[in-house]
């Protein structure tokens, strides 16, 4: 069986190489891998900065971002029928993951598809727990996989949600700061609760941006800071000069959110009274979100039927590339879109 491995911690050591066949244990689905989403992680896991294989093996299966179909009947699943999957699995014995929250595990031993002590979806044939399994509907088809970035976009703006709800406020008015995958979507989200949003790139013109009602900004052209005061500022670039900026951009009351990663050694600037007069007198809030839950990638699904209904045309367009496996390095290397691998049609 055909799956993309690399060696966590050692850099150009990804491979499409043959791995044991699976088979399904008993309380296990087996399901054929369709199609995975490539995004940074699975890039920065390649270049030997992240990663963890399981136990007592050198390799990992990568591919966390999974479009998949059911093998066999069993569990509440049909043959045939369209499937993606949870990426964090519970460590068992913190109270987040006891109340189903593995998002905000405490300890840190939770497993990832793909990332962390758990091989990952980019291969043939994978055996899974079905409560980890999400239903697709066969009316959003390819689409599905989307589902795990959505799932992303979905948890952060819950949580911004909440922490806004603490006090009297309206969401009216959003940035996004960033137009990869995870940027798009969140701008798609934003927009299907009517708010205004925002969205900023370093690219001259975005027209998915555009479609869907958002105003698209060029940072070449224009600086945020022009842009005035925002109730929700969402930094999906992954630059930590950005995230640090994100307080300045904020209304009183304001909510910033970080779902970008940047790892580079580096200092950050800010100035002075925004984050020792205005954070206080105006009620900020800066806080980060990884991962998901499975009330997120419910959401996730709903969300992406309701996207297609309302932008037909749109969504289609998210993913630029898909390639089959053994051209993984055109997938990691490609900007400008979702890329994807293809494993099986």
């Amino acid at each position: 069986m055909l799956a993309l491995v690399t060696q966590p911690g050692h850099a150009h050591t990804t491979r499409v190489e043959d791995v044991p066949a699976v088979e399904a244990r008993e309380g296990e689905v087996l399901v054929r891998t369709l199609e995975v989403g490539v995004c940074g992680t699975d890039r920065e896991i390649s270049e030997g900065l992240f990663g963890v294989p399981p136990e007592n093996e050198s390799l990992l299966v990568l591919g966390h971002e999974a479009l998949a179909v059911v093998e066999r009947d069993g569990y509440g699943f049909t043959r045939g029928q369209l499937v993606t999957a949870t990426v964090r699995r519970s460590c068992g014995h913190c109270i987040a993951c006891a109340e189903d929250s593995p998002d905000s595990c405490l300890t840190g031993d939770y497993r990832e598809r793909g990332i962390t002590r758990l091989h990952g979806y980019a291969r043939e044939l994978v055996a899974e727990d079905p409560e980890q399994l999400i239903a697709i509907p066969t009316s959003l088809g390819g689409l599905g996989v989307l589902a795990e970035p959505t799932s992303i976009c979905e948890r952060a703006l819950r949580h911004a949600r909440t922490i806004g709800g603490r006090q009297p406020r309206q969401l009216e008015r959003a940035l996004v700061i960033g137009a990869g995958a995870i940027g798009l979507l969140t701008t798609y989200l934003l927009r299907l609760a009517d708010v205004e949003v925002w969205t900023a790139s370093l690219e001259p013109a975005n027209e998915l941006v555009e479609q869907s009602g958002a105003h698209y900004v060029s940072t070449h052209d224009k600086g945020l800071s022009e842009l005035g005061k925002f109730d929700l500022v969402i930094e999906a670039a992954g630059n930590a000069q950005l995230m640090a900026g994100t307080l300045s951009q904020l209304r009183r009351n304001g909510v910033a959110c970080l779902l970008g990663i940047d790892p580079r050694d580096q200092t950050v600037e800010l100035d002075g009274p925004v984050l020792g007069v205005d954070t206080i007198l105006e009620n900020h809030v800066l806080f980060g979100s990884v991962n998901a839950q499975r009330r997120d990638w419910l959401a996730a699904v709903a969300d992406l039927e309701r996207a297609r209904d309302r932008w037909p045309e749109a969504l289609e367009h998210f993913v630029t590339l898909r390639v089959p496996l053994d051209r993984f390095a055109d997938a990691f290397e490609h900007r400008g879109g979702k890329a994807t691998l293809v494993l099986s049609e």
